[in-house]
């Protein structure tokens, strides 16, 4: 094995060797032994999933290449091999996990301090980690399955984690079935794939899409195009995996989840699995117009829908999760109308401000003692001067701040704009990419809007956790609280907020870093005129596709809108919560038909529940309770033991125990045999 084999190979196998070890021998080492190994392994695996990506972007390995390493299934043509897949999508890729997941591991030193359970939690995190380094390596799409189904394994674990929890166990329990249903489509576009072209290995079907672009298969008296048909599928299963509107219900509930498990889903592994498949299969989606108008739409509604349920949640962690929906909701439309690169692109940089995000977040639940409700937060930026600092860089990147005159700004303004500016040169030619531009114009005004009410909600305005500040003691704590928060163990805490320890906020540090720098720094590799050497085929675009090509082609409007909605979504978020304090309140309280319709998340819940669950539930009963018990059981094995203990019950009535009895039906019995014989001879 070369060097860039071995080096590759360490970075994806070093998680599930401290998964391993954590899991299995955690009971009888110490803990931070535990923490240690699984800590340690993943900042290895990120050490060498950059230096992957520098030699691959910058380096000397220019060529894409392929480590074989053991045969997995192998059933005539349908060949499948342990596999790792290194080019520059898969490189970008292995940078965003494992420098999120080994930020996460370092923030759940501090976050997890007082778990009884830590050795299983840093087991389920490492697993997690390798089980989507599997799944970005993948050479075929029987390893991209095993990844994609061992996400949804880990996922389930993590979320559901506190299992005393019975909200836990629902939440794990729903993310488990959601995620079914897409993988089931999923597995059927795998299906279609190899029928179509006889192999599931990405090297073999891609080269051959060109030939098998206009193939039709006459179905049910339709004909229907197979690569449309196919990447249809396909994307059935990525609107699973990544909260995709219709399949999207699992992913708030996933807040159940300790803090650092929301950040790893949300970042950068589990959620982005979907909008990663679809651009590593651009070269099929480029030949399927109609699967990629289905992936523009349903994006374009997922990031509208999502951003407009955010707007009501009083949650911290449900706020950003609703983001994150919306947010790979911008992320599909951009691959819908073929500007892979910057979906990709956003991908990478929404990695560093969600998690961040997400991890702020945390550190204002432990500050908080536990308190997750933005309404009984405020002012508390002058306790948690750090996590407020961090906590305004990653909002400053979510909404997209930036001069597109000068091209200066934060992370997402980068990436956002050249999707917005992608779906308008799009829409030109394109009425369903016209519309994801415009709702991509209109979720970022409302992007600003949640995400600045969450920033004053939480550290402007009044303290609303039950104290007055000015009767603190000189240690921070106030002898006259009276706020009553509950930890996930079910303990009380009165305390005033307090700052996090430094283990937790060192990452916050280091991804605020990213939040700031991704998108200057790797603007023009992702989206610009570098574009073309830094992929070097890692993303198909036919010859017609110019939609990144958009400089000097935009009028001015088009330039500075994105800017212009998310300054007035400030505005209105400033006026709402600091200029009138408790306006937003008033309206809440008043419960009208709007509020109420976006704080039950359009009712889809309650929809899907009294169509999917109440539907199976009865016909469950039906076929249980009716087919089975009544008629199977009761003319079978039941009917044929009630006919049988009958029988029994009856037969044993003429045991009485009585001798005169008995020698009564003796007599009977001569009686009758003397008669039969009179009368017979």
């Amino acid at each position: 094995m070369t060097t860039p084999e071995l080096i590759v190979t360490t970075a994806v196998f070093a998680p599930l060797a401290g998964a391993a070890i954590a899991g299995l021998f955690g009971r009888y080492i110490p803990e931070k032994v535990s923490m240690t190994v699984t800590t340690g392994l993943l900042f290895l695996a990120c050490l060498l999933a950059w230096t992957t990506f520098t030699q691959v972007a910058w380096g000397s390995w220019t060529r894409p290449f392929t480590v074989e390493l053991a045969p997995f299934i192998n059933i005539g043509k349908f060949q499948s091999f342990w596999s790792v897949r290194v080019d520059t999508l898969s490189a970008v890729m292995l940078i965003v996990v494992t420098t999120v997941s080994s930020l996460v591991h370092l923030y759940s030193w501090a976050y997890m301090a007082e778990d009884e359970h830590k050795p299983r939690f840093f087991a389920y995190l490492s697993l997690f980690t390798f089980a989507m380094l599997a799944l970005v390596t993948a050479a075929d799409f029987m390893q991209l399955f095993f990844g994609w189904e061992g996400v949804g394994l880990a996922s389930y674990l993590l979320i559901g984690f506190w299992y005393h929890k019975p909200t836990a166990n629902a939440a794990s329990i729903k993310a488990f079935v959601v995620n079914r249903v897409g993988d089931f489509g999923f597995a059927l576009g795998i299906m279609t794939v190899f029928w179509s072209f006889g192999t599931i290995r990405f090297a073999e079907i891609f080269p051959a899409v060109a030939a098998h672009g206009h193939d039709t298969w006459v179905f049910a008296g339709q004909t229907w195009r197979l690569m449309d048909l196919a990447c249809a599928l396909l994307f059935v299963g990525a609107m699973g995996k990544s909260a995709q509107f219709f399949l999207h219900t699992w992913l708030p509930d996933a807040m159940e989840g300790p803090t650092p498990v929301s950040a790893l889903i949300h970042a950068a592994t589990m959620v982005t699995a979907g909008v990663y498949m679809v651009c590593l299969l651009s070269p099929m989606f480029e030949y399927a117009p109609t699967a990629k108008a289905i992936v523009t739409l349903i994006g374009a509604v997922t990031a509208l829908f999502a951003a407009t349920v955010g707007l009501a949640q009083n949650d911290i962690k449900r706020v950003i999760a609703y983001s994150t929906c919306s947010q790979l909701g911008y992320m599909f439309f951009a691959a819908g109308v073929g500007a892979y690169q910057g979906g990709m692109f956003h991908l990478f940089t929404h990695a560093f401000f969600k998690a961040l995000l997400f991890l702020g977040a945390g550190s204002v639940i432990m500050g908080m003692h536990h308190e997750q409700d933005m309404r009984k937060m405020g002012g508390l930026w002058k306790y948690m001067p750090v996590t407020y600092a961090v906590m305004m860089i990653g909002t400053l990147a979510i909404t997209g701040v930036g001069l597109p005159g000068v091209e200066l700004g934060f992370a997402g303004f980068y990436s956002k704009d050249a999707i917005i500016n992608a779906a308008y040169l799009a829409g030109l030619n394109n009425p369903i990419a016209g519309f994801a531009f415009m709702v991509g114009l209109f979720a970022a005004g409302l992007t600003s809007f949640y995400s600045w009410r969450l920033v004053f909600m939480t550290f402007h305005g009044t303290a609303k956790w039950g104290h007055d500040a000015h009767h603190a003691d000189d240690h921070g704590h106030d002898a006259h609280a009276d706020a009553h928060a509950h930890d996930d163990h079910g303990h009380g805490h009165d305390h005033t907020p307090h700052e996090s320890s430094w283990v937790a906020l060192t990452p916050l540090v280091i991804l605020a870093v990213g939040a700031v720098a991704a998108g200057y720094v790797f603007h023009n590799l992702f989206v610009g005129e570098g574009r073309t050497e830094f992929w070097r085929g890692a993303i198909f675009t036919l010859p017609t596709n110019h939609v990144l090509d958009y400089e000097g082609k935009l009028p001015e409007w088009v330039v500075w809108a994105p800017l212009a909605v998310t300054a007035a979504g400030f505005v209105i978020a400033w006026f709402t919560y600091i200029r009138y304090e408790g306006f937003g309140a008033r309206l809440a309280a008043r419960k009208g038909p709007l509020w109420t319709f976006l704080y039950n998340k359009w009712f889809f819940d309650e929809l899907y529940d009294a169509t999917f669950v109440r539907a199976a539930k009865f016909l469950g009963d039906l076929f249980w309770k009716g087919g089975d018990q009544k008629l199977i059981d009761g003319l079978g094995p039941n009917g044929v033991s009630a006919v049988s203990y009958a029988v029994g019950k009856g037969t044993g009535r003429l045991q009485t125990g009585y001798v005169y009895h008995y020698a009564f039906v003796m007599l009977l019995g001569v009686a009758a045999l003397l008669t039969y014989a009179l009368y017979s001879f």
